[in-house]
């Protein structure tokens, strides 16, 4: 009996070998022996100093590509200095970085789609962080706690900022929202005490619960017209925030949004045709350097009568419009201000916007145009596919992401337009024409550049190489359209709604880009 069942247990001993953790070369993998992959999993030792993850390893003579970091894969190692993470992995797990006190550097590959939850909450050491545009969600507090981050880089692939995914970031001076982002979910920014500024992009509608909860050092906040609702406590202990101007498409402001802005002595809401129905309890609570308050609600909005406690609203002055004076008067809380006046002609004036520029490539150069006359242009150019190579030569292909806005003296900044800059090795047909007739044809290689960019749903590719089949695809495969560049441009319509992203394919090479 025994010499029956010892074949059949040396057989499963592979099986057993790659369901559990293995080590290789210090680091410790579980492996999936169906399809050759590894994850990178917890180090009962814990991982120290710096730590370099292989693009492959090789187990039981079986090659396995490295794909993934698993969650909590260096949870607690606070001796880890520094991760090198290569371009085959493309997901990084919950709480896989978290509490890594002494963790300086990471490099994030343009193959990683996801980053889990929490995934470097508590990394304390960290200074600065570039997020792939491979990545379109920033998870629940996936920096939380992240006090030495002084910067950090979202690309315009993300499409939504998670719960509190940086807040008690108390480091970071300053973020650049894309236009892409649609949604900013409670506390994503709360508690960061060094913030100075923050311009919340026309892709927002709604300012989510605390999300600059306690950012005291707050000075200036743009909120853009789409946005119809500001949440509890959205901007609580703002205390430097000196003015505030509320857009006319607002209907809501909830509990406590402005609670403890103690440096506040202006506020706007509205411009002329504020849309504005109810503020709730304590909105504007506990302001008390409020001196002035416009309100252009021609209709007295609901409000709660604590919206003003605490803000000596008897030593300040309501204006409204002229219609609306006698309204307001008979009406708590407005009542309780010391002056009411009209808004005369003038007192504001509705701040023209610079248009948004149009993005183009000619003659070697990138070239900016905008139906504002006098604009500057400011523009940021990425490369996004950045990485080393080691073959003896290289293809120089490229792609790199363009930013700019329009801005001018007395206007607002235009939106921003984005544009995509790939150099791509294209096949086309060159002939050589006498006297109007072609003597010759042939088929050459030759690297050119393309530019990408979309508008209300259409995807517009502009090329050098006519004749260039072009198609487009949704993140889930999904076929939208192709075309032919003619004439130097081909124009693919999609029913795509802003902040979708799509996926652009020109011969071998596919570019990701968001739609605006």
């Amino acid at each position: 009996m025994k010499k029956l069942l010892l074949p059949f247990v040396l057989m499963l001993l592979p099986i057993v070998a790659c369901a559990d953790a293995v080590v290789i070369d210090g680091i410790y993998y579980n492996l999936v022996s169906k399809v050759k992959q590894a994850e990178v999993t917890e180090n009962p030792n814990q991982y120290k100093n710096d730590v370099a993850i292989p693009p492959t390893v090789t187990y039981g003579g079986i090659e396995y590509n490295v794909t993934s970091i698993g969650n909590y894969a260096f949870d607690g190692c606070s001796r880890l200095i520094s991760v090198t993470i290569p371009n085959s992995v493309t997901s990084i797990g919950d709480f896989a970085f978290y509490c890594c006190s002494g963790l300086t550097a990471v490099t994030i590959p343009n193959s990683v789609t996801s980053i889990g939850i929490s995934a470097f909450r508590n990394c304390s050491g960290l200074t600065s962080v570039t997020i792939p545009n491979s990545v379109t969600t920033i998870e629940e507090d996936t920096f939380l706690g992240c006090s030495g981050l002084t910067s950090v880089t979202i690309p315009n692939s993300v499409t939504s900022i998670g719960y509190g995914a940086f807040r008690d970031c108390s480091s970071l001076t300053s973020i650049t929202i894309p236009n892409s982002v649609t949604s900013i979910d409670s506390y994503a920014f709360a508690n960061c005490k060094s913030l100075t500024s923050v311009i919340i992009p026309n892709s927002v509608t709604s300012i989510s619960e605390a999300v600059f909860w306690g950012c005291s050092a707050l000075t200036s906040v743009t909120i853009p017209n789409s946005v119809t609702s500001i949440g509890n406590y959205a901007f609580a202990s703002c205390k430097s925030l000196t003015s505030v101007t509320i857009p006319n498409s607002v209907t809501s402001i909830r509990d406590y949004a402005f609670e403890g802005c103690s440096a506040m002595t202006t506020l706007k809401i509205g411009n002329g045709g504020s849309r504005l129905i109810i503020i709730f309890e304590r909105a504007f609570a506990n302001c008390p350097e409020i001196t002035d308050v416009y309100c252009y609600a021609e209709n007295v909005p609901s409000t709660h009568t604590t919206a003003f406690d605490g803000s000596y609203p008897d030593y300040a002055t309501l204006h409204v419009p002229q219609e609306s004076i006698t309204a307001y008067s008979a009406k708590e809380p407005w009542s309780n201000f010391g002056t009411i006046k009209t808004i005369e002609g003038g007192d504001v004036i509705e701040t023209p916007k610079c248009a948004t520029p149009t993005i183009s490539y000619e003659s070697k150069r990138l070239m900016f145009d905008c139906d504002t006359e006098g604009v500057e242009y400011v523009s940021e150019i990425k490369v996004t596919d950045g990485k080393k190579y080691y073959d003896n030569s290289i293809s120089l292909e490229a792609t790199y992401e363009i930013t700019v806005y329009a801005t001018k003296v007395e206007y607002s900044n235009s939106d921003v337009a984005t544009a995509t800059l790939v150099w791509t090795n294209a096949t086309f047909t060159e002939t050589t024409p006498s006297h109007g007739i072609t003597t010759s044809a042939k088929a050459i290689e030759e690297n050119i550049p393309v530019l990408i960019s979309s508008h209300s749903g259409s995807i517009t590719i502009n090329s050098e190489a006519d004749g260039q089949k072009v198609e487009a695809y949704a993140v889930n495969g999904q076929f939208l359209g192709s075309a032919t560049v003619q004439n130097g441009q081909a124009t693919i319509s999609t029913k795509l709604e802003n902040g979708s992203v799509a996926i652009v394919k020109l011969g071998e090479k596919a570019v990701k880009i968001v739609m605006q």
